[in-house]
Parts: structure tokens; C-alpha cells; sequence
């Protein structure tokens, strides 16, 4: 076969890509913030002096959802460029911040671990610049899609330093039981 794609071929492939990135990215991501009681009803997070800074908790929701999408066409675009240089170390590196993103819900809210999960999502801001700079050369619009993703783990970052430096017993911290009377 020596025939090119034409361009609604092309498309076409690179939407099934997204067809499959966009809804499993979600979906895990997804399933490890539920499977680590993420949120405001985990009691422990619960007990935790918070900044104010910290939003309603249908806010983390909303905007987890669209980072996770994003994420996925970008990681599509990526996938979708087959033979462009710099592919193969472009898309380790989305895997390896992809893989953090998905371990800091369990470390923080599962394991209370506040000074890890500070370090950790230091670590996934780094490589997720340094995934924007690798995605930039093979498609821009890829890297563009990783600004919002950026933007919300600076915010993040924030979030989880103040938590640690308010809560330095986060570790060992015990909420209080839930309790119901009758009567």
C-alpha cells in the first residue's frame, strides 16, 4: 500500500484514540479518589485544619473531570502522531505523572501521609512541565492541554503545603467517631 491517509482518515483515527484515552483516564482516575474516600466525607480530612483557600468539595469534582479530559486528548494527539521524534520519551513521561497523579488521592486521603503527598505532587508538577516541553515539539495543541492541568496542580501544591504546615500531626490524627442518639 502506498497511499497517504486523507485528512478525514486522519481524524478519524486520532478521535478514536480520544475515544479510548478520554473515558479511561477519567475512569481511573475516577476510581482511585473513590477507592481512597477522597473528599469531604472522609472523616479524617474532615479533622484537618484547613486554609480557606480550600474549595466546596463539587469543585474538585468539576474540575477533576476536565483536567482528566484534557489529559486524555492530549495524551491522544501524542499517541496519534505515530513515527514523530521525541514520541517514545514524550509519552514516559505522560505515564510517569499520569501514574503520580493517580498515587497522591490514595497517599493523602488513604494513608494521611500530608508530607509525602506534598513531595509527590511537587515531583508530578516537574515532570508534567517537562511534559509539556516534549509534547510541544510533536503537536502544541498537546502541550496547550496540559496548561489547565498545570495551573490546578500549582493551586494543589499550595492547598497541600498549607494543610501540612497546619495539621503537622496529620499522620496520627483520629477524628472523633461518628455518633447517634436516640432518645
Amino acid at each position: 500500500m502506498t497511499e497517504l491517509a486523507t485528512p478525514g482518515q486522519l481524524r478519524m483515527s486520532y478521535w478514536r484514540w480520544a475515544l479510548v484515552t478520554v473515558p479511561a483516564i477519567v475512569l481511573i482516575g475516577s476510581l482511585m479518589g473513590l477507592l481512597s474516600n477522597s473528599g469531604y466525607d472522609n472523616r479524617w480530612f474532615a479533622a484537618l485544619d484547613r486554609p480557606a483557600i480550600v474549595p466546596p468539595g463539587w469543585v474538585f469534582g468539576v474540575v477533576w473531570t476536565a483536567l482528566y479530559a484534557c489529559l486524555g486528548l492530549s495524551l491522544a494527539m501524542i499517541l496519534h502522531a505515530r513515527g514523530a521524534k521525541g514520541r517514545g520519551f514524550a509519552l514516559l513521561l505522560f505515564f510517569v505523572q499520569l501514574i503520580a497523579s493517580f498515587a497522591w488521592s490514595p497517599l493523602f486521603f488513604g494513608q494521611h501521609q500530608v508530607t509525602s503527598a506534598l513531595y509527590l505532587i511537587i515531583f508530578i508538577l516537574m515532570v508534567t512541565v517537562a511534559t509539556a516541553f516534549a509534547f510541544a515539539p510533536i503537536r502544541k495543541a498537546a502541550a496547550w492541554l496540559l496548561v489547565p492541568y498545570m495551573a490546578w496542580l500549582s493551586f494543589a501544591t499550595i492547598l497541600n503545603f498549607q494543610i501540612d504546615q497546619r495539621n503537622p500531626d496529620a499522620e496520627t490524627l483520629v477524628p472523633a467517631a461518628a455518633s447517634t442518639q436516640i432518645g
